[in-house]
């Protein structure tokens, strides 16, 4: 399971933190780190802060966007702090550690980090399902890179352990649908959505933003994903027809 989960680090800026987060991953057993639109290259301090964890950083993909990063992973959580602004699904970091553990046995996940300075902007966070907050001290809340995760891996390793020892129940292997299934999904909704003039063409990211995250609570597997775009096919052939 450990194998089937991504760090993604979004716009690294530092090299050292490439580093440091692969040595904090591999501490925990996790191999698959992915770089999206990094800041910096890799290089010998990336190397030496890695600390033995060279083959992690060595086999780091890098892809432009966040998007295509995670098109093929079935869950993407979000590091991020608690926004006023964008109202998403919250985990705390036991909480992911077992959602980790139930949707990552045959499945590619995603944990990710945003940018040191700004984190993650809203258009990434809202390609996650969830969001996942490190409860730190309120008065001294200051993690970096490496630190937040080695905190979020160490609790994905700790449900995985919890797991193995059958403190979990045996979990339903349920098909849940990707991140590309779903953004055509979404694509398909705002398109007949416009046909039918429930919302406007100049504006349609205030609804369409809130059906995100209706769909994001609500995780569709991939079968009633097949049912709802068959739904919204059923409504183009009708409006075709008038």
């Amino acid at each position: 399971m450990l194998n089937q989960v991504k760090v993604v680090l979004v716009g690294t800026s530092h090299p050292g933190n490439i580093g440091s987060a692969a040595r904090a991953m591999k501490v925990m057993g996790l191999h698959q780190l992915v770089l999206v639109d990094p800041q910096c290259d890799v290089d010998e301090q990336s190397m030496a802060l890695a600390a033995g964890a060279n083959d992690v950083v060595k086999s780091a993909k890098v892809y432009p966007t966040l998007e295509a990063a995670v098109a093929d992973c079935v869950l993407v959580v979000g590091s991020s702090a608690r926004s006023r602004t964008l109202d998403w699904p919250m985990l705390e970091p036991r909480e992911c550690g077992a959602k980790f553990v139930e949707n990552g046995q045959s499945a590619p996940v995603a944990l990710v980090f945003g940018r040191e300075r700004t984190g993650l902007s809203n258009e990434e966070l809202q390609i996650c399902q969830y969001h996942v907050s490190i409860p730190a001290n309120p008065e001294y809340s200051s993690l970096n890179l490496a630190m937040a995760v080695q905190t979020l891996t160490y609790e994905i390793r700790m449900a995985f352990l919890d797991h193995q020892q059958s403190a979990f129940p045996e979990a339903t292997q349920i098909e849940y649908s990707r991140h590309s299934e779903l953004e055509m999904f979404y694509q398909h909704l705002e398109k007949v959505l416009t046909n039918t003039q429930f919302i406007s063409k100049d504006k349609p990211s205030q609804v369409m933003s809130k059906l995100k995250r209706l769909f994001s609570r609500a995780r569709p597997e991939a079968q009633e994903l097949n049912i709802l775009r068959g739904v919204l096919s059923s409504i183009d052939k009708s409006v075709s027809r008038k």
